[in-house]
C-alpha cells in the first residue's frame, strides 16, 4: 500500500452541553477546586491569599523526610518532641521507632510529636529542617509558601495558599507511601498505638481517597481533599473554615458540584465515516471508520475538535479492517484521545486484462474530450 498524500482535516465536534449552576458559596477564607488531569480550575476564591495551613504542613514534612530516610530506618525520639502538645501519639523520650510508623502517625493521626520526631531525625533543629522544607517548596514551584515548623502549629512567618496546598497535595500523592497512608482510616503501629484519621469524609463520601486536614486557632479548619468518581479525579482545598462541620459540609458540596460539571460523551464512534480515500481503476472511494469507540468525561461547555490524518489516495489491494489512518480528539491544545482508522471494505487490484480495459476506456474518454 502506498500513501500518495496525507490529509489533515479538523472537524468541530461540539461542546459537552451548556454550563450548569455557579459553584456553591462556601464559608471559608479561600478555596480551590481543580481537575489535576487537565489542570482545569473549576472554582476558586482568594486562592492565592497567604494564610496559615496548620497540619496540612505535615505533607511537606513527610515529603522531605522520605527524601532522606527509608521507611525501615529506626530513629531515636528526641526528648523535646514529647512535650509539643496537642495531637500526639505519646512518643517517649529516646524511644526507638521506625520512620514508617512516624509517617503513619503524622499523616493518619496528624500527630505533632510524630512530625517533629521525623524532622529532628533528618536535621539538627526545627530551623534547619524548615530550610529543607522551603528548598523543597521552591523545587515544587510553591512560590506563595513558607514553612517554619514541621508540625504546622501557628508560628510567625508560616503561610501557604489554596493553590500551593493543592500543588503540594498533588506532588505528595505521587509518592506511593503517602498515597496509601492518607487513604487509611485507621492503623496500628508500634507501642500498641491505634491511629484514627481526621479526614471525616474518608470512607463516608464515595470516591474520597485522601489527603490531609489541619486546624489551629489562627488557621481555622482546613483540608485538601482528593476524590475520584465517574472517571473524574478532583482535588478540593478549603482553608480557614469556621468549624469542622462547616468544612466537611462545604467540601462535600464543592466536590459534588465539581463532579456534576462533567458529562460522558462519545468522542469517537465506529458507526461514523471519518474520511473517504480515492482508489485507482475507477473504484468507488474507500470509507475510513474508527476501529473502536472512545468515551470521555468532558467539562460542560468545553469544545472538542477532531483531527483526521489519512491518505487522500491509495494503491490496491486494500483489505477490510486494514489500518489506513488515525483520528485524534483535541480539547484546545491538549490531545485527549486517538483511534486508528480502518478500511470499511476490501478492494482487490484488477488483473492484467482488467487494468488494460480500464486504461483503454480512460484513453478513449480523454480522446473524446480533446475533440469536444
Amino acid at each position: 500500500m502506498k500513501r500518495l498524500a496525507v490529509l489533515c482535516a479538523v472537524a468541530f465536534l461540539g461542546t459537552a452541553g451548556s454550563a450548569s449552576a455557579a459553584a456553591p458559596e462556601l464559608q471559608a477564607r479561600e478555596w480551590l477546586l481543580e481537575n489535576p488531569a487537565t489542570g482545569e480550575v473549576l472554582a476558586q476564591h482568594d486562592a492565592t491569599l497567604r494564610v496559615p495551613i496548620a497540619s496540612i504542613t505535615k505533607l511537606m514534612t513527610v515529603l522531605v523526610a522520605l527524601d532522606h530516610e527509608k521507611l525501615t530506618d529506626v530513629v531515636s525520639v528526641d526528648p523535646q518532641v514529647t512535650t509539643v502538645g496537642q495531637e500526639s501519639i505519646e512518643l517517649r523520650p529516646d524511644e526507638l521507632i521506625t520512620v514508617g510508623d512516624l509517617v503513619k502517625g503524622a499523616l493518619i493521626q496528624s500527630a505533632n510529636d510524630a512530625a517533629d520526631a521525623l524532622a529532628l531525625s533528618v536535621a539538627p533543629s526545627f530551623t534547619a529542617f524548615a530550610s529543607l522544607m522551603n528548598e523543597k517548596a521552591h523545587e515544587l514551584g510553591l512560590d506563595d509558601s513558607n514553612f517554619v515548623r514541621p508540625d504546622g502549629l501557628d508560628a510567625p512567618g508560616e503561610y501557604s495558599t489554596a493553590r500551593d496546598v493543592t500543588r503540594l497535595a498533588l506532588d505528595a500523592m505521587r509518592n506511593p507511601v503517602i498515597r496509601q497512608t492518607v487513604g487509611e482510616t485507621t492503623d496500628e503501629i508500634s507501642g500498641g498505638r491505634t491511629l484514627h484519621t481526621w479526614n471525616d469524609l474518608l470512607g463516608v463520601v464515595p470516591g474520597v481517597f485522601g489527603v490531609k486536614t489541619g486546624h489551629t486557632s489562627l488557621a481555622g479548619w482546613g483540608q485538601v481533599l482528593a476524590v475520584h468518581a465517574n472517571d473524574v479525579t478532583l482535588y478540593a482545598t478549603i482553608l480557614g473554615s469556621p468549624s469542622r462541620t462547616q468544612r466537611n459540609d462545604d467540601l462535600e458540596r464543592l466536590v459534588a458540584w465539581g463532579l456534576d460539571q462533567y458529562r460522558l460523551v462519545e468522542a469517537i464512534s465506529p458507526s461514523r465515516t471519518y474520511a473517504e480515500v480515492e482508489l485507482p481503476f475507477g473504484r468507488a472511494p474507500l470509507q475510513l471508520v474508527a476501529r473502536s469507540s472512545q468515551f470521555d468525561r468532558v467539562l460542560l461547555g468545553e469544545t472538542l475538535t477532531q483531527r483526521v490524518v489519512a491518505p487522500v489516495a491509495l494503491s490496491l489491494p486494500v483489505r477490510q479492517g486494514e489500518i489506513v489512518g488515525r483520528i485524534e480528539v483535541w480539547s484546545g491544545k491538549k490531545l485527549i484521545g486517538t483511534r486508528v482508522l480502518v478500511a470499511d471494505r476490501s478492494v482487490r487490484r484488477p488483473d492484467a486484462m482488467g487494468r488494460i480495459r480500464w486504461y483503454a476506456k480512460r484513453m478513449l474518454h480523454h480522446f473524446a474530450g480533446f475533440f469536444e
